[in-house]
């Protein structure tokens, strides 16, 4: 089973419940609809990583706020990448079949340390650089749906185990990415920030 670090201890996801289309700028670059309802979907543990490779050429990173939970609470929080596949996404998107194949396969959750939080939700911003260069950056303002509203919907018909993960969804700014790329993402507390995450891209 893959592992994540939390407060530099091992914990191991049962699962990586995921977000998707909450940021209306990032629907719109996608020309995809927005949602009626929450878009939720799950990696299994074995897309879990600390490691960025190079998956293919139309492969794309999408960077988001991950929260670790804890007794069915938010316990800590990270940085993550969901890499997304993205002509077999758009294949299955058309054919209105799962997203798995493109979104759930090995290596595709790819997840910096978790830092402990109890700290306002409100307050939390993320940037994504990559090569020196701010592609992605987002706040608690621009989520369609707030942290708590994704817990209280995915608690509707779904159990969290301790150590589950929840990747909140991406901003505008996805791409494809190349070999030796290097990724730098961040999570801040207005302005304080509280983790940091780097990667260079692996062939």
């Amino acid at each position: 089973m893959h592992a994540i670090h939390y407060n530099d201890s091992p914990f191991i996801p049962s699962k990586v419940v995921c977000i998707g289309r909450n940021y209306v700028e990032h629907i719109h670059e996608l020309n995809n609809e927005i949602p009626a309802s929450m878009v939720v979907f799950n990696k299994p543990n074995s897309a879990i990583t600390d490691t960025l490779r190079f998956i293919s050429s139309d492969t794309r990173f999408e960077g988001e706020i991950c929260f670790l939970m804890m007794k069915g609470n938010i316990a800590g929080i990270g940085f993550g990448l969901d890499l997304t596949k993205a002509d077999i996404q758009n294949h299955l998107k058309a054919k209105g079949l799962p997203w798995e194949r493109a979104k759930g396969f090995d290596g595709s959750a790819v997840l910096g340390k978790f830092v402990p939080f109890d700290g306002p939700l409100e307050s939390l911003r993320m940037t994504l650089h990559i090569n020196g260069i701010l592609v992605q950056e987002a706040t608690y303002e621009l989520m369609i749906y707030k942290p708590l509203e994704m817990i209280e919907e995915i608690k509707s018909f779904m159990s969290f185990e301790d150590g589950d993960i929840i990747m909140s969804g991406t901003p505008k700014g996805v791409s494809t990415y190349k070999k030796d790329d290097e990724f730098v993402g961040r999570i801040y507390s207005d302005t304080t920030l509280l983790v940091e995450s780097r990667w260079r891209v692996l062939g």
